[in-house]
């Protein structure tokens, strides 16, 4: 069974998949409908308000609704859907942590590694500004809250998004192009797109199919868990700036008033550095048959087997 056959392993009702998706789902679509409505003075009011609030608790107050939303998410998928967590997050018998680790070191080098070339090559408008204080209230905060917020939008879009759709739609590309999308526009908001241009919204978008293809050809969310979280982490502990979403007591401070990276700096991850990525993973992990993994049927399994998934949802004991 692949990944996302895991979700015949409990119920599937239409009106249980509508109802989880609304609830869930329902801060990143107000946040996107607020969006499309403010205009941009408002906006950069909201952005100000934001700015006025101290770094830290500005983080937390972000932060802290995903860890109640993915604890939701789980209730509902353990409780209504009647099935494990651990359906939701792999085909695997049981998580494998290693495979987070590493996705997670692989992303925490190739970030310090392209930051320190680019800090080399041109450090006039990147400014030190380790507080040793600040920093370790900033580390903690973010080891607390960024699994939740991280976790959410992984459970969401790669594990419950994912499964469902490709379930009702019976094919795997149409929900990683979903998933993918939906990721790009639950971003939409982000301060980066107005201040560098919709343009961003590729990077966004591509990141969301990067994920997405780890999840299918890896049968398991461990890789865009850890690769996730390693580049949320980065993104707060590491340099920060003043249109950026995250305020954060980063160690470093992007001094420009305004963002002046081009559409090409932006969109260069996803179309030189992700396929690296791909590539690294592919090798180790030794994927194999792409196109069934990414763009076959999903198919339901017999009845016999189709009994059994429901023996073993009713009696999966891990999460």
């Amino acid at each position: 069974m692949d990944y996302i056959q895991q979700v015949y392993k409990g119920k599937r009702e239409l009106w249980m998949f509508i109802l989880t998706s609304i609830i869930i789902s329902g801060i990143f679509v107000l946040n996107f409908i607020a969006y499309l409505f403010k205009s941009p003075e408002d906006m950069d009011a909201a952005y100000e308000i934001m700015k006025s609030i101290p770094a830290n608790l500005s983080l937390i107050i972000n932060l802290a609704p995903f860890a109640i939303l993915l604890i939701l998410l789980f209730v509902f998928v353990k409780f209504i859907h009647q099935r494990s967590i651990l359906s939701l997050t792999t085909a695997r018998k049981k998580i494998d942590w290693k495979r987070v680790l590493f996705s997670f070191l692989l992303i925490v080098f190739v970030t310090l590694l392209t930051f320190s070339i680019s800090y080399y090559l041109d450090p006039s408008q990147i400014e030190l500004q380790f507080n040793a204080i600040k920093f370790v209230i900033l580390l903690i905060i973010s080891l607390l809250l960024f699994p939740f917020q991280i976790g959410l939008e992984e459970y969401l879009f790669r594990g419950y998004f994912m499964q469902h759709i490709g379930d009702l739609v019976k094919n795997k590309w149409f929900p990683l192009l979903f998933t993918s999308i939906f990721f790009g526009i639950a971003h939409s908001a982000n301060p980066e797109v107005a201040e560098l241009g919709f343009v961003t919204m590729v990077f966004y978008i591509g990141t969301g199919l990067l994920l997405g293809i780890m999840t299918l050809m890896d049968d398991g969310l461990e890789l865009a868990l850890g690769f996730h979280l390693g580049n949320n982490l980065l993104a707060a502990l590491l340099i920060t700036s003043d249109w950026s979403a995250l305020q954060t007591d980063a160690i470093f401070k992007y001094t420009a008033q305004e963002a002046n990276h081009t559409a090409l700096e932006i969109i260069m991850p996803v179309f030189i550095l992700y396929p690296i990525i791909l590539f690294i993973l592919s090798k180790k992990y030794k994927w194999s048959n792409w196109k069934d993994k990414l763009l076959g049927n999903v198919v339901k399994p017999s009845k016999e087997n189709y009994k059994i998934l429901e023996e073993i949802g009713k009696n999966d004991t891990e999460l």
